[in-house]
């Protein structure tokens, strides 16, 4: 009975799907937006050796340019218009969210509403500009310095080239942005967050193939093959189960009268995420841990003893980096959580509205027992970040297995996935609203 109700509700949704035309355009133009972003991966800078580049990216794949590599869809690889991705604006916007904790002048835009919003979104867009000239000259002085078995990285170095490569790779910056932009929108909304899942979707048939040559080469075992693909899809599954696991906290609303009749007494819920800090803490992580062995990358080894030094002491995979490595996520999860959630606040919009914990009384005992309980959600969820991105790490580093198993990859994958089943779900859901609102008008004018 259950298989037949399952079957009779996904034919509804496909019939309310087939009739919600411009859910079907927001799809294609999301679609076609993404289309145009891959293919932007594959136009190359000028005056880049693309053999040259992909002989260096062979030998520096685990390091924190590969990780930028997946994100960026493979642009990097191939030096493309596209190659920093989005990821400049994505640290921007963590930096003003950041900076909303820090500076009482963000945290007043923040709360004049639609007007704060808009100027924080500049500011935003301000610091992308400047974050991304800021790593692409880096990146054109690293260009310089690199050099493969067939020759240079770039033939004609000099400032002519570092000056075409700051304003065409932060051209194609900011034009990702405005894409994202245009797809939330126009298409299904989260259009940053699916750039980067498709540039991370994108390199997954390459790492497919590559953990089938080893295993035809005889470096992995047809058993170690099998073993890593139910692990991924357990992995998946544990990551799903996470992800949408939450604390419902009962809200009381008193009843009030109001003439003869009586309003109010409903009972609500307050849902609060295991995970609120979502995959940020991951990212924040990775970065700072990987940054030495990029700087040391990008000055070719002439750089300072010291950071040669601190490069080899945090390669990937040893137990001084996993260590780190698992602080890091548990320290940025707590810390991101807390400026995320408010406890006083919400316990504030609670008692303005009327609203109680039964239990606690409205006020600090409310924000205190939902600061309680908030510490206790985030401790699981920080140890399920650090299982999930450092067990991922060990296989990398011990059995070589391709990149695209990290454990930031498989979260940013199923999360953007749920959000974007979600967000189809909300306008299928508007739809027939819509269509019952009408029908109800029609039948009005009729009687």
């Amino acid at each position: 009975m259950a298989s037949v109700a399952d079957q009779l509700a996904a034919n509804v949704n496909w019939r309310a799907f087939a009739r919600a035309t411009e859910l079907q355009q927001r799809i294609l133009f999301a679609l076609g937006a993404l289309v145009v972003y891959r293919l932007g991966t594959f136009i190359p800078l000028p005056g880049i050796d693309g053999e040259v580049m992909s002989e260096i990216f062979q030998q520096q794949a685990g390091g924190i340019m590969g990780m930028f590599n997946m994100f960026a869809g493979g642009a990097l690889e191939r030096m493309s218009i596209f190659a920093l991705g989005i990821l400049p604006y994505i640290s921007a916007a963590i930096i003003m969210q950041l900076m909303t904790a820090v500076s009482p002048t963000i945290e007043a835009l923040k709360k004049e509403g639609e007007s704060g919003r808009r100027t924080i979104n500049q500011y935003t867009r301000y610091l992308t500009v400047a974050l991304a000239s800021f790593q692409a000259y880096g990146l054109s002085i690293g260009l310089e310095a690199m050099s493969g078995p067939s020759g240079p990285a770039v033939g004609d170095p000099g400032w002519f080239f570092r000056a075409t490569t700051v304003i065409t790779i932060v051209g194609g910056t900011l034009f990702l942005m405005w894409l994202g932009e245009q797809i939330t929108a126009r298409g299904i909304g989260n259009g940053i967050s699916l750039i980067i899942f498709t540039g991370i979707i994108a390199t997954v048939p390459a790492a497919l193939a590559s953990t089938l040559e080893l295993g035809r080469t005889g470096a992995l075992s047809p058993l170690f093959i099998v073993t890593l693909l139910v692990m991924l899809v357990a992995v998946v599954t544990f990551v799903v189960f996470m992800e949408r696991a939450q604390r419902r906290v009962i809200v009381q609303y008193p009843k009030q009268q109001r003439g003869n009749r009586m309003f109010g007494g409903e009972t609500s819920h307050l849902p609060l995420k295991l995970n609120t800090s979502g995959v940020i803490p991951a990212i924040f992580a990775s970065s700072l841990l990987l940054l030495p062995a990029s700087l040391a990358s990008f000055t070719g080894g002439a750089g300072p003893e010291w950071l040669a030094t601190v490069s080899a002491l945090l390669g990937r995979g040893s137990p001084l980096f996993l260590m780190i490595f698992a602080g890091l996520i548990i320290f940025f999860a707590f810390f991101y959580t807390s400026i995320v959630f408010n406890p006083q606040e919400t316990a504030d919009n609670l008692k303005k509205h009327g609203g109680f914990i039964p239990g606690y009384r409205p006020g600090q005992r409310t924000a205190e027992y939902l600061d309680y309980l908030l510490t206790r959600l985030t401790t699981v969820g920080a140890i399920y970040l650090a299982a999930v991105c450092v067990l991922p790490e060990i296989l990398i580093s011990q059995y070589a297995v391709p990149f695209f198993l990290g454990g930031t990859s498989v979260l940013i994958v199923v999360s953007v996935t749920m959000d974007t089943v979600a967000q189809i779900q909300s306008h299928l859901i508007a739809h027939q609203y819509e269509g019952l609102i009408k029908k109800a008008k029609l039948r009005g004018r009729r009687t």
